[in-house]
């Protein structure tokens, strides 16, 4: 996995701060391969509660963990009850690991 210890705890409190303290964030994508070089931060956060603007709530949460990575490329999908489950929800719950 190719993120240090700091920015898995930067992770985690951001996502508690923005989206709740009940958020499971997983990180997946290029980030879990040891062997690649460079890429963005692929984030599935997890909320058991049903959201009301999950396009706002994933934005504020891209951009504050992109200003904390210094600009790094920080994408976030929001799972939740009430949002439509995707192929890459699927992927990302399956491949993904809980930070």
């Amino acid at each position: 996995m190719r993120i240090s210890r700091e920015q898995i705890e930067t992770i985690r409190t951001l996502t508690r701060e923005i989206a709740g303290p009940d958020a499971c964030v997983r990180l997946f994508g290029s980030r879990l391969d040891d062997a690649a070089c460079g890429g963005d931060v692929d984030l599935l956060v997890e909320i058991d509660r049903p959201v009301e603007n999950p396009a706002l709530l994933g934005a504020r949460m891209a951009a504050k963990i992109s200003r904390a990575f210094h600009g790094r490329k920080v994408d976030v999908i929001i799972s939740a009850p009430n949002l439509a489950r995707l192929p890459i929800h699927e992927i990302a719950a399956r491949e993904g690991v809980r930070l």
